[in-house]
């Protein structure tokens, strides 16, 4: 199904969605689709109608209204995507809008990508999708309002009060969680490819909430003999200081990437630094502090008290996600056990502040090892419009 060209003309009438698993072969085209979610319609004006359940089809008008014709009062963000809006919908739910640039093909590509992955995952640490514009040349993704903002901002001294060691362990674990769904429960597994502190959203209760799927990468998919590859061979593409070195000498992608990814934010968490600062790596600095028994002389001193041991272990499992080595890094599995131990380890007053294990599914241990979770075979799609594109390709040689 090939997203990439639905603005252009196409020979294409109606794509609908059949039972997961089903192909649909168009007779006016040599090619096969595999479709589970989408029902797009095409017409001579050459505009789409992507309907998908639960998902609302907003009109340029409403999210103007929303805005309040996108006054810059209501702007609380901006990235390569675009720029984010804090809007208030007609029912008068909060939500936050995120706006394309104009005429930007990174855009078209990660707009398409958002509304394909999120339409198929559901989970309490990933951001969910309310809905979408695709109107008089605007295109707009609409998601809940997390009044906390990003993990960034409570780093970098914009929020009330600092964070203490227990919440930065708890937006720890919850972000885990979010990324080992994402690569042991989403069906096909995804690889998110730019998880940064900027990209995990907190709500109220500081419930870390995994956002901007738009570089996303569907995991291989298993071949005639039931095998699958180890990674997807794809360009380089994610923030500096966060990039799975591995990733970007061999264009290999694969999960350990994503765990490269959240160690360099958990040493976020651990130290209040940014990856790359002043010609500072925090990878590098938290290593060389480590490795010279001077570990608490990096920890960020806003945290206050905080149990030494607990923290010696979160920076430990921290620099073992931020390994060189893609075989060296565990896996989120792994990473999701380690911090439940670790959170067992908290002592009760320091964890107080947080919601109790039993009302909190955030901070709630699992009964058994996340490591049990078994994958299943799965069927996967390849829309070339987004950059869900499943498989692996012809590596690509490293310029």
């Amino acid at each position: 199904m090939h997203f990439s060209s639905l603005r252009q003309k196409s020979e294409f009438r109606e794509i609908i969605p059949y039972s997961k698993g089903e192909i649909l072969t168009n007779s006016t085209h040599p090619s096969s689709y595999y479709v589970t979610w989408f029902h797009v319609v095409f017409s001579a004006a050459s505009t789409i109608s992507i309907k998908i359940d639960g998902v609302k089809d907003f009109t340029y008008e409403e999210m103007k209204l929303a805005t309040n014709n996108f006054n810059v009062s209501t702007q609380v963000g901006q990235g390569g995507y675009g720029k984010v809006y804090k809007g208030i919908l007609a029912d008068g739910t909060v939500v936050a809008i995120k706006r394309a640039q104009e005429g930007s093909l990174q855009g078209e590509k990660e707009f398409l990508t958002e509304i394909e992955l999120l339409s198929r995952v559901h989970h309490r640490n990933l951001v969910s999708l309310i809905g979408y514009c695709d109107d008089e040349g605007e295109q707009m993704l609409v998601y809940e309002f997390m009044s906390n903002h990003t993990l960034r901002d409570q780093l970098s001294g914009k929020s009330k009060e600092p964070l203490s060691f227990a919440m930065r362990l708890k937006i720890a674990l919850g972000s885990a969680k979010g990324i080992l769904y994402l690569h042991t429960e989403a069906d096909p597994p995804i690889f998110h490819r730019d998880i940064k502190a900027s990209n995990i959203l907190l709500d109220s209760k500081l419930t870390a909430k995994v956002a901007d799927f738009g570089l996303s990468r569907l995991a291989p998919v298993p071949d005639m003999e039931g095998a699958v590859a180890a990674h997807v061979s794809t360009v380089v593409r994610g923030t500096p200081g966060y990039l799975d070195p591995e990733y970007f000498l061999t264009h290999k992608l694969t999960d350990k990437s994503d765990v490269y990814s959240i160690g360099v934010v958990f040493l976020e968490l651990l130290t209040g630094m940014q990856p790359i600062s002043h010609g500072k790596n925090i990878v590098r600095e938290v290593t060389v502090a480590y490795s010279s028994g001077m570990i608490f002389s990096v920890i960020d001193e806003r945290m206050g008290s905080y149990p030494s041991d607990c923290v010696e272990k979160f920076l430990s499992l921290a620099l073992k996600c931020c390994q060189e080595e893609t075989d060296a890094r565990p896996s989120m599995a792994e990473v999701v056990r380690q911090l439940e131990s670790i959170w067992l380890m908290m002592p009760q007053s320091d964890t107080k502040t947080t919601e109790s294990s039993d009302k909190d599914p955030e901070i709630a241990v699992t009964s058994q090892p996340s490591s049990s979770i078994v994958k299943n075979p799965y069927v996967s799609s390849d829309v070339s419009g987004s950059e869900l594109v499943s498989g692996v390709v012809p590596t690509i040689t490293p310029r």
